[in-house]
């Protein structure tokens, strides 16, 4: 018999091996697209809600001006007045990654659409390091191009979440979405829903499985997520197979994704709120799909999910509960029929 100190040990192995390392992988391959990452040279085209859409970019030559030093591990500047290059190491936060900011939804932005026109020269001021950055409303907001969006919603919700609440100083959208990667994702009709989750959960794990940046915005120590989920049952799986707002958000009938995250005390604990036939996660996780005429009968639309408890028969249950009640009838009438048969036999 397996030593149950040991197993639990291996158990939590498992589940940090994934929470740490497969779902960020899945995250970076759910953001591949087929792009020189070197030159930022797009090639074949985006899908996005279904359509094929070619992809022509306006502003390619000109965010090279920029690229050049920030899509590299090393920056090489000469001084005005000087023959002396210097080498200096970019900062890592300041690396933009050309393969997934030009797979993004912001695909053909130029860098001074959102940032000041002031970084055309180097050496960079520098207070431009305390610029203004642009929320999702300052640009989306009262359009009607992107009402089906619903970013109002989105920014009510937010407000309303326990990180505005805790830490509205610290996190904005760009904390979770970053601005030059986010795209499309649980709207993706072509992507396979174990990937929108790991693309999902990659997001919350960003601060809540890396000790850095959870202790720069609470000033406190991260504690371990699998240390804090040791109550969940087949933990590993769970990880995998559903979100993390399915359980620390608050549905919104009008959100597609909820943006209302709720204290951990709030959080969902009960099994049955997922498995049963009235599942939240129809208006959660498989919410576009059903939308989109789906069923959770058919697998090929909801990838290889299983969903224990959703596809209760009553004809079944019907013929379990009458399987159930003969076998105790029969085993009451053959109880009295011995005890019949026992007196009738004595002497």
């Amino acid at each position: 018999m397996k030593n149950p100190a040991l197993f639990k040990i291996s158990i939590l192995d498992d589940n940090l091996h994934f929470a740490r390392v497969m779902i960020p992988l899945l995250f970076l391959l759910a953001g591949t697209a087929p792009i020189n990452a070197q030159e930022g040279e797009p090639t074949g085209q985006r899908t996005t809600e279904g359509e094929t859409v070619e992809k022509k970019f306006t502003n390619k030559e000109e965010n090279a001006l920029c690229l050049k030093c920030h899509a590299n591990k090393y920056v090489r500047f000469t001084p005005e007045g000087s023959d002396q290059p210097y080498i200096f190491k970019m900062y890592s936060d300041c690396i933009i990654d050309t393969t997934k900011y030009y797979a993004s939804n912001h695909w053909n932005f130029k860098c001074v659409d959102c940032h000041s026109s002031d970084y055309e020269t180097y050496p960079h001021l520098a207070g431009l390091r305390f610029e203004y950055m642009a929320t999702c409303l300052d640009c989306h907001g009262d359009d009607p191009e992107y009402a089906k969006f619903h970013f109002e919603k989105i920014q009510e919700q937010y407000e309303a979440s326990v990180h505005f609440s805790k830490y509205s100083n610290e996190i904005s959208c760009w904390s979770c979405h970053n601005s030059h990667y986010y795209k499309i994702n649980a709207r993706n009709r072509d992507q396979d829903i174990k990937m929108t989750i790991a693309y999902d959960n990659a997001i919350c794990l960003g601060c809540h499985a890396n000790t850095d940046n959870f202790e720069m915005i609470a000033e406190r120590l991260n504690p371990d997520v699998t240390t804090t989920h040791e109550w969940l049952p087949n933990q590993a799986n769970h990880f995998k197979s559903v979100r993390c707002i399915e359980c620390h958000a608050e549905i919104n009938d009008t959100l597609l994704v909820a943006h209302k995250i709720l204290p951990k005390e709030q959080a969902v604990k009960k099994c049955v709120e997922c498995h049963s036939s009235d599942s939240r996660l129809k208006a959660s996780l498989y919410k576009y799909q059903l939308e989109e005429g789906a069923s959770l009968v058919k697998d090929d639309m909801i990838g290889d999910a299983v969903l224990i408890g959703s596809r209760r028969s009553t004809t079944v249950n019907l013929l379990s509960n009458i399987l159930i009640l003969a076998t105790v009838l029969g085993i009451l009438g053959h109880w009295s029929l011995r005890i019949i048969t026992r007196k009738k036999t004595k002497p």
